[in-house]
């Protein structure tokens, strides 16, 4: 069953500040209502959608009782479209993506909607040092090797189970990456279950076992515009995170390995503020992201506290779409699709361009491998990598 999604309040972590506003600092968040008053059974149905690497691939859509659905792909596990109501009941896909599997297949690096692993976000240099061996990884990003190496998991195709439990309807995937896969040692077996809920909840639970030492970092890759997946931009919409603190980057994207305070500078977000508000600031962290794409801490009352929090508020003034990000994850990578040129024609026929979405990405922090002051990223034999975030979604 789906995790009960704790009281909406964030909490202070010991020796911070009051992130200071909670769920009423937002306007218009009201609970959600089916529109009309119409409701569909939960329902998961599964259609063929191309075929990759010589292998079929499926595309997977869960439908919930208030008519929210979901489709995911088996191919890299990605979310292609999630389409919810606005105030108004008219429902809009609010995650970027494609229209078909060749998309995917063709504009890889954008990552839309994947699996990330076996490691998210960056490690420098391509290297890191585990039990006095080092290892060397795939360099894609500059000097550095992003979310996985050159074919990481956004880019294999999964074993999948439906899964249909009363009011909850859900997707199981699953793959075992060999030892050595992409440079990294031990042979880990994953599963990812997307579950669906009345609620408009979507959670994503992750689980892993590796047979020898290795690193792991597990996130989600969707871009996200509450306005609809055709707007232009969500330089207007309002972002609420629970963290006073950042991981701040050097000129190659990676932490420099400092925890550094938001207070007065571009990436505060202790408060509802406009995505774009600072996004023209002249501050050095903004210009070393071309923009933000910045790793954000969470406040948790304990460095090793796994509870699930409330890591983030999302809501768009003129849709009156609210997103709501629970996490057990330390931290949370805040990007702003610095990278979107307009050379990607999306689901909807437009093409995709700077500050197009944002992603909210609940992961442990970049590069953790090489800084030992961050939380640790190190799975053994025995241990399990257990990690659940969840995007509820009201209006």
């Amino acid at each position: 069953m789906v995790a009960e999604v704790p009281p909406i309040r964030f909490p202070v972590a010991p020796g911070c500040a009051t992130v200071g506003a909670i769920v009423t600092a937002i306007p218009g968040v009201t609970p959600l209502v089916a529109a009309k008053g119409q409701q569909v059974l939960p329902s998961i149905t599964a259609q063929p959608w191309g075929t990759a690497y010589d292998t079929p691939v499926d595309l997977y859509t869960l439908t919930n009782a208030n008519g929210m659905m979901v489709t995911i792909t088996n191919y890299g596990g990605i979310i292609q479209s999630i389409w919810v109501p606005d105030s108004f009941g008219r429902l809009a896909n609010v995650v970027l993506g494609f229209p078909d599997l060749q998309g995917y297949l063709d504009h890889g690096g954008a990552y839309f909607g994947a699996i990330i692993g076996r490691y998210a976000n960056r490690i420098a240099n391509g290297a890191f040092t585990l039990d006095d061996v080092t290892y060397h990884l795939p360099i894609n990003d500059g000097p550095n090797s992003l979310h996985g190496g050159i074919r990481g998991f956004d880019k294999h195709i999964w074993a999948a189970t439906e899964i249909r439990d009363g009011a909850v309807v859900g997707l199981q995937l699953s793959r075992v990456s060999p030892d050595g896969e992409e440079g990294y040692p031990g042979t880990l077996a994953v599963t990812v279950t997307y579950t669906l809920a009345a609620d408009n909840a979507l959670t994503i639970h992750y689980l892993a076992t590796t047979d020898a030492p290795t690193v792991i970092n597990l996130t989600n890759h969707s871009y996200f515009n509450l306005a609809g997946e055709d707007a232009t931009t969500v330089y207007d919409q309002l972002l609420q995170l629970n963290a006073n603190h950042v991981t701040p980057i050097d000129q190659h994207a990676n932490p420099t390995g400092a925890i550094a305070p938001v207070a007065d500078t571009p990436l505060d977000f202790t408060s509802p503020t406009p995505l774009g508000k600072n996004i023209n600031a002249g501050d050095p962290q903004i210009l070393a992201g071309l923009g933000i794409d910045h790793n954000f801490v969470l406040n948790r009352p304990s460095p090793d506290d796994r509870s699930l929090i409330l890591a983030a508020i999302a809501h768009d003034p003129a849709s009156g779409r609210t997103l709501w990000c629970y996490t057990t994850e330390p931290g949370v990578q805040l990007y702003l699709s610095n990278f979107l040129t307009g050379s990607f024609t999306g689901t909807s026929g437009h093409a995709y361009r700077q500050g197009a979405a944002f992603t909210l990405e609940t992961q442990h922090y970049p590069d953790s491998p090489n800084h030992p002051n961050f939380p640790s990223t190190v799975l053994r034999p025995g241990q399990t990598y257990d990690s659940t975030t969840i995007f509820k979604f009201t209006s």
